[in-house]
């Protein structure tokens, strides 16, 4: 009974968004609807076949699409409610099934794994053993296997690695408190964690628990469950850099640094200098190691950290951010000086960091709460973030319009909902969840449709591989007048390539002479709501749709 009750809803809700989206269309005086039609599958999928390749390969960098997996929200693969490494095994064929004209899978071709280590939490960032995987995601052989299928389909594995802090289960932890109440300062673990006793004055914008029955405060800015290691003892360094090297051993191809700034609270030079160390130790056995560290700041602080190490940026992300606010009929031609300016900066600042834009994560509200499906603009911010220089990152479930926010019940959970397959995963919300308006829409539901958000996302990734100037070229902003039409021209190895954006609800049409002394004649993706077509210098572009040319 209830599972026809959420059927109802699920065709109800998807015949209101078509209801919605045929009355727009049927108001623009400019275009007419137009859905695109793909050959299926024997699954009933959409195989995407529009897209033209470039001659040129593209080498076998960093420049990739990750994709952000929330492990125990994403798929479960023994019934307990819980996502696991065997999940995300199970589900490679629909994120990238090795073949990157196939047309079929998502295609991402990196995978971020929020922390998979021993611990006692739902999300894993309290860490009791570092060299253990929590059983309820799986094993080490799980790990492996998973690392060695993603090689064999050329997609790169990061790990979500939270080094500022452990948990108090930890015997690291737990030796430490042991070395304390034995008084031996002799100890390894005596000065393990950075700690002060009871009388000492506390530093400023430094938060410091008691340990239970000691005499003894332990630095714990995050939480009491989450002690923070003193990384000016060398020994702790060590410790923590074994940590990565283990992995890097098995192959995974980097990390994800949370909370990169605060190793050293409140001081963010000798915080940055910490990761010129470790990542320059990290290359020393992997020179191709991807890093990428959350220092969620402005550019100001971001830029300490640069020449070390890729950052997200997140001024660019969430409600507030210019893709954002561009995606809702704003003025490309700004946007995309932005983006010409960024990626120029990122380059003045370090040799290696690439360009890292998103519009949302796990400790973020989810986008479809401010870009709406049925309003085109999910669809529109996707294609201003994805086809971007360096490494756009896409959080889980994006794809589909997976919704959840904090809310009054300031649960983060709530932001880390469960994926929706529609086909019998038995993954259910993480435990401390408070949201109660679920998505009603499945992968199930959106795989057969040309014209749904996961369709339109696969579109993005194949033609982002398909012209390899996009990931890797040097951005030059086009700026044309009177007109919220905009884009610009990447440039890699003497190729470039164009990319406009229309996101308003009219048909326009621009023309390039004006703006640069490239020809571009080459038709190589038309992506969005309606169609698009070059005459000579005339580049004719239907409402929220992009086009790429050669």
């Amino acid at each position: 009974m209830k599972e026809g009750i959420l059927m109802l809803k699920r065709i109800f809700c998807l015949s209101m968004a078509l209801l919605f989206v045929c009355c727009s269309a049927l108001a623009l005086d400019d275009f007419d609807l137009y859905i695109k039609q793909y050959p299926k599958a024997e699954s009933g999928e959409c195989i995407v076949n529009d897209i033209l390749f470039a001659e040129q390969n593209a080498p076998d960098d960093n420049n990739r699409v990750f994709y952000e997996i929330f492990v125990g929200s994403f798929s479960d693969s023994n019934g307990d409610g819980i996502g696991d490494l065997r999940g995300i095994i199970n589900r490679m064929d629909y994120l990238n099934d090795g073949d990157p004209k196939s047309g079929l899978s998502l295609g991402v071709e990196g995978l971020w794994l929020t922390p998979i280590f021993l611990s006692p939490s739902y999300h894993k960032y309290d860490v009791t053993d570092f060299y253990k995987i929590d059983p309820q995601f799986g094993t080490m052989e799980d790990l492996q296997e998973l690392i060695d299928l993603c090689h064999q389909r050329n997609v790169k594995i990061i790990l979500d690695l939270p080094i500022n802090h452990t948990g108090i289960e930890n015997r690291w932890f737990k030796n430490f408190c042991n070395a304390h109440m034995m008084q031996n300062e002799k100890n390894d673990y005596y000065n393990f964690y950075a700690w002060l006793t009871p009388g000492d004055a506390q530093p400023a914008g430094r938060v410091f628990s008691r340990v239970f029955q000691q005499n003894l405060l332990y630095e714990s800015n995050f939480s009491d469950q989450m002690p923070e290691p003193d990384y000016d003892n060398p020994f702790v360094r060590e410790t923590f850099l074994n940590v990565a090297l283990h992995y890097l051993n098995m192959g995974v191809d980097g990390f994800r640094f949370d909370a990169a700034k605060y190793i050293y609270m409140g001081d963010n030079t000798k915080s940055a200098q910490f990761w010129d160390w470790y990542i320059g130790e990290l290359k020393k056995v992997k020179p191709d190691v991807y890093t990428v560290a959350e220092v969620w700041d402005g550019d100001g602080v971001i830029d300490r950290y640069l020449p070390f190490t890729s950052c997200f940026h997140f001024s660019g992300s969430q409600v507030a951010g210019i893709i954002a606010e561009t995606a809702k009929e704003g003025d490309v031609n700004r946007y995309a000086q932005w983006l010409e300016s960024y990626q120029a900066h990122v380059s003045s600042v370090s040799d290696t960091a690439r360009p890292t834009l998103f519009i949302s994560n796990h400790d973020m509200d989810r986008a479809s709460g401010y870009l709406t499906l049925a309003s085109g603009q999910m669809k529109m911010a996707a294609s201003l973030y994805i086809l971007t220089p360096g490494s756009p990152f896409l959080y889980y479930g994006e794809e589909i319009g997976v919704r959840g926010s904090r809310g009054g019940a300031a649960s983060d959970a709530n932001r880390r909902m469960r994926m929706l397959w529609g086909d019998g995963d038995t993954v259910q919300n993480p435990r401390e969840t408070t949201y109660n308006k679920e998505s009603p829409y499945t992968v199930k539901d959106f795989a057969p449709a040309a014209d749904s958000l996961l369709t339109h996302y696969k579109q993005l990734i194949m033609a982002r591989k398909a012209n390899p100037e996009i990931a890797r070229g040097t951005v030059c902003a086009l700026s044309f007048p009177d007109t919220k039409v905009g884009g610009f021209i990447s440039t890699w190895e003497g190729s470039s390539c164009l990319v406009l954006h229309n996101t308003t609800d009219r048909t326009r049409t621009v023309d390039l002479a004006g703006v640069t002394d490239l020809s571009f004649d080459t038709v190589s993706a038309v992506i969005g709501v309606g169609q698009g077509s070059v005459e000579g210098t005339c580049i004719t572009l239907d409402g929220q749709t992009t086009i790429i040319l050669r």
